[in-house]
């Protein structure tokens, strides 16, 4: 059974319920995040005994806002619709990852999920095939470079990409100019206080591969096929990476029902594990897999 198929066998009524969204559910997840990332934050900034341990947790709790942002392009995290769009604004900060593009840019992903030319996040490459593409993946490179010329170019009104609607563009004008102007200020505030090094560059710098590990696993060694429930991979791994990656593991079906809030993935994934052709048994698992493929 396809993911169209899974889908259609859904009565309405399950249906309804598996795409409510909820603010509460939603705010309640954003806070206790945010007051992790607080605690983190405060450990670092006032140094604590051992503060420099904190370094990689501040920013595994930074890049993984990526996922927030992912989710609020889909406006599944909250019931308010402004909500989604300011959170997905906000978020795209620390990560310097415009909220307009990427929602445009992500949609384009779910109609060609793993097309090797034409999904945009394979930009027409392969995945990491040897192990000195892997460690340049890991490093995060691709994606800070790509980022830089993203805002460069959306800044001075180059936006070209054929899924990036007309009517999207002086939005993404603005958002670009706005984003660069903060770096600049951040850059400024060095002048002052080293902190804005402690507390985001440093850290999102060094746990760059844990979140660019996470995300191959989505689609990696999966095959270039329509069906949702085996173009994407399902991941499953424990309470705290679920936390942190808003029960994003279930991706087969995210991607095969994206209306879904993720407080309600786990119970769509009730109607899909019988069905799911690429999983993995944890990350660990995936990353050995993967390794051994480059090897072959």
């Amino acid at each position: 059974m396809d993911h169209r198929a899974l889908i259609a066998s859904i009565s309405a009524e399950a249906k309804d319920r598996l795409q409510m969204r909820s603010d509460a559910a939603g705010l309640r997840h954003l806070v206790l995040y945010l007051l992790v990332l607080f605690t983190t934050s405060t450990g670092i900034a006032v140094q604590i005994p051992l503060w420099p341990l904190l370094i990689l947790a501040q920013g595994v709790l930074l890049v993984f806002l990526f996922t927030l942002s992912h989710e609020c392009t889909h406006k599944t995290p909250f019931r308010t619709g402004w909500m989604n769009d300011a959170v997905g604004h906000l978020v795209s900060i620390p990560i310097a990852l415009p909220f307009t593009w990427f929602r445009y840019y992500h949609l384009a992903h779910h109609k060609w999920t793993n097309h090797p030319d034409k999904d945009p996040e394979l930009g027409g490459k392969p995945r990491p095939d040897s192990w000195p593409s892997l460690m340049i993946y890991l490093s995060g490179w691709p994606y800070w470079s790509g980022m830089t010329s993203v805002l460069i170019s959306n800044a001075m009104g180059r936006i070209e990409a054929p899924y990036l609607p007309h009517r999207q563009h002086k939005a993404m004008r603005i958002e670009a100019r706005v984003l660069l102007a903060i770096y600049a200020l951040a850059g400024a505030s060095l002048l002052v206080s080293p902190l804005v090094v402690s507390l985001w560059l440093l850290p999102v710098l060094v746990a760059q591969p844990v979140l660019r590990l996470y995300l191959l696993a989505e689609h990696g060694l999966c095959p270039p096929v329509a069906n949702m429930l085996e173009n994407s991979r399902t991941t499953f791994t424990n309470r705290l990476v679920r936390f942190l990656a808003w029960n994003m593991p279930y991706h087969a079906e995210h991607h095969a029902f994206p209306n879904v809030p993720f407080h309600q993935l786990p119970t769509l994934h009730d109607w899909t594990k019988a069905h799911l052709k690429s999983t993995s048994e944890g990350y660990s698992e995936f990353t050995s897999d993967y390794v051994r493929s480059m090897e072959r």
